[in-house]
């Protein structure tokens, strides 16, 4: 071989030598730089400020998330109940808020995030706000409960009447029924004597203007009958005069849902002018019974493990600090 070949080839063996180390160890490639791990409490955003519709006063209020929460969870429960209970429900209170503000803006007819208008939010009663309120809000402070990453629908109610509703047959709700809710037995033994089995009779003239409201005009009624349940044993469809189907949860609204409680019904009778019906609980049934909520935390459950019997699958989680 010609010695200017040879001589450039013991070269280059070793440059590459040099280059890939005396030691016969093989080239390191260089390392990607580590990123620090995120600390826990950065991922959770801050306590948000959210706009507030004064309907009392017409006013627009801004206000922290947790203050606004006091005052709902005030409104919505007695205050006196065990802590626990008003926890359960500050945690749906503040996933009902999360939730409205994430999927619609709050309350985009009043340009807020929330409203003190029960007809249009949730209730709000910040003098009602105790010691009891205080410390279930800040024991929760943050809390919210999801379902596949996203807030749920936080609805509840005052007594299941011993179960609860799907939301189908509780609110007649028209979107896929939410798999996190579901029928679940509810202890509702503590509930008053006329929340726990009732009788209202209604004038036919009442429930016939509430039919016409729902356009489903009659001249006069001889029947009405239960035409569907729902899973929890609810009517969801009445039959008028064997041959007009009213749903069941609008003819509860529009009739007057704090007299007539339910459609968890044991009977309906007609007589010659009246209308009388006979059920047991109050609220629509669907999602937290209060009264359930109560018994619930008087037998040492924790706001968690109360919420999560009432929506099945969820996760609660702390959305800030």
């Amino acid at each position: 071989m010609n010695r200017k070949v040879i001589v450039c080839l013991a070269v280059v063996i070793c440059l590459c030598l040099a280059l890939a180390g005396c030691n016969n160890q093989p080239l390191k490639k260089p390392e990607a730089p580590q990123t620090p791990p995120v600390p826990k409490q950065a991922v959770q955003q801050a306590e948000p400020e959210i706009t507030v519709f004064m309907h009392e006063t017409g006013e627009k209020k801004t206000m922290k998330m947790e203050e606004y929460l006091a005052g709902v969870v005030a409104g919505e429960m007695k205050t006196e109940w065990p802590v626990e209970a008003l926890a359960a429900q500050a945690i749906i209170a503040r996933t009902f808020t999360v939730e409205a503000i994430e999927t619609k803006g709050g309350v985009p007819d009043r340009g807020t995030q929330a409203s003190t208008d029960i007809k249009e939010f949730q209730a709000y009663n910040p003098k009602a706000i105790n010691d009891n309120v205080k410390k279930a809000v800040q024991m929760t402070r943050g809390m919210i409960m999801t379902y596949q990453g996203k807030p749920i629908k936080g609805w509840f109610h005052a007594s299941a009447g011993g179960i609860t509703a799907t939301a189908k047959e509780g609110l007649n709700y028209r979107d896929a029924e939410p798999p996190y809710i579901q029928s679940v037995q509810s202890p509702d033994d503590l509930a008053p004597e006329d929340v726990r089995n009732w009788t209202i009779i209604f004038p036919k003239e009442d429930v016939m203007a509430a039919m016409t409201k729902m356009g489903k005009k009659v001249s006069d009624i001889s029947s009405i009958e239960i035409a569907q349940k729902g899973p929890s044993g609810r009517a969801t469809m009445l039959m008028v005069n064997k041959n007009v189907e009213v749903s069941a949860p609008e003819l509860r609204v529009a009739l007057d849902s704090v007299k007539l409680k339910s459609m968890l019904l044991d009977k309906i009778e007609v007589s010659e002018d009246s209308v009388t019906f006979a059920g047991k609980g109050y609220g629509h049934g669907v999602g937290m019974s209060q009264w359930g909520a109560n018994r619930m935390a008087k037998d040492g459950k924790k706001p968690e493990e109360i919420v999560t019997h009432y929506f099945k699958g969820v996760k609660v989680e702390k959305r800030w600090n």
